[in-house]
């Protein structure tokens, strides 16, 4: 048996490393996840219930191409991310302006939903690392971690702009500084690196929506009138753009 054939016999991750392209498209997906849902629920006139239930069908079906893979494939991984960040807020959108769920309540619940995920997750795997996702059980309470980072994230991101009247950009200020935080203690006060990744996965998720709303809403709503079409179609060049530099990265 070759050595090539051997390295391809071992498990693989499943997921990016954490570099910096991985937080920039992280957060130009969270922001177009915020605009790409306005624009499908309200420019498009589907509406909330609709729309949810379209999106997360084609979420599903993106999670099918994503588990199948052998290893990380940038395509399939971030096509995951931006449908798994339009359907995270627009879960929270539904229980919000559909079921008259408040922004506290959806907040407190999602931060309970995604503490169960977490402590299931150790539970059964006895580890929360990012790292050495290569098993089909490991990969899905990573998504199901991730979509809860969404909906929490879009809660906390509106229940502080719009019920706690920052604003938007005052609100995208605020998580950013709690993530410069974050990155000062990784790399500075000992903050373990698990904790430090999922503590910025979730507050990088308000700062993109803020950012995504001061972008695309009209300035009698606080926003620079940019519009949800436009909005996002620059971030989704930029997702598509980086995207390819990894793809032809790998193959290089």
């Amino acid at each position: 048996m070759t050595v090539g054939a051997v390295m391809d016999d071992l498990p693989r991750n499943r997921v990016p490393e954490v570099t910096l392209d991985f937080w920039l498209i992280k957060l130009l997906a969270v922001t177009m996840g915020e605009t790409a849902a306005d624009y499908l629920a309200v420019n498009l006139g589907f509406g909330l219930t609709a729309t949810s239930l379209i999106m997360a069908v084609v979420l599903a079906g993106a999670l099918v191409v994503q588990f199948a893979q052998r290893g990380y494939r940038p395509w399939a991984y971030w096509l995951a991310v931006v449908l798994i960040s339009i359907v995270g807020t627009l879960v929270t959108d539904n229980l919000v302006d559909s079921f008259g769920v408040s922004l506290i309540t959806t907040t407190v619940g999602f931060s309970l939903a995604l503490a169960a995920t977490f402590a299931l997750w150790f539970a059964s795997e006895r580890s929360l690392s990012i790292h050495e996702i290569f098993t089909f059980r490991r990969e899905a309470f990573y998504w199901l971690a991730i979509l809860f980072t969404f909906a929490l994230g879009t809660a906390a991101g509106d229940l502080v702009a719009e019920q706690f009247g920052l604003g938007y950009g005052a609100t995208g200020i605020l998580f950013g500084m709690i993530i410069l935080s974050l990155a000062c203690g990784y790399f500075w006060l000992g903050l373990d690196g698990i904790l430090g990744f999922w503590l910025a996965y979730i507050f990088t998720r308000p700062l993109g929506a803020s950012f995504g709303d001061l972008l695309s809403q009209p300035a009698d709503y606080g926003g620079l009138g940019l519009g949800t079409v436009v909005t996002s179609a620059l971030f989704l060049a930029a997702i598509l753009g980086l995207v390819m530099r990894m793809m032809a990265g790998r193959t290089a």
